[in-house]
């Protein structure tokens, strides 16, 4: 592989990772919003999909025979995803915090940043 090519596939790398982060962003920031106003039934509902959404998304690539990831990293991913999943019927359901959600985000965007 030449170094052009090279630097071209560490562009692409980087602003997924990029993109990824700021898609978490966006949707904890919308997670700690729903949280400090004490949204409920069909707004706070809206923003648990979308962030189940994004880790249903994440699931799906993950299971993916392209996926470059390590297997364990994808199999972590699988996972979290399926919390995710189970957890937010509970907050909409039996009214739980927000705050696992929260911090499994932070902890992706801080992996993401590679401080994680």
């Amino acid at each position: 592989m030449s170094l052009k090519a090279y630097q071209n596939t560490q562009k692409i790398v980087e602003n997924t990772r990029e993109a990824e982060y700021r898609l978490f962003g966006q949707v904890t920031g919308a997670l700690i919003s729903a949280q400090r106003d004490g949204l409920s039934c069909g707004p706070l509902a809206e923003v648990v999909e979308w962030n189940r959404k994004i880790w249903r998304y994440l699931a799906a690539d993950c299971l993916d025979s392209a996926n470059r990831l390590p297997d364990g990293v994808r199999a972590n991913i699988i996972s979290l995803s399926l919390f995710v999943t189970r957890y937010s019927k509970d907050v909409i359901r039996n009214n739980k915090p927000l705050d696992p959600l929260i911090e499994i985000n932070r902890n992706i965007m801080q992996g993401l940043q590679g401080n994680g």
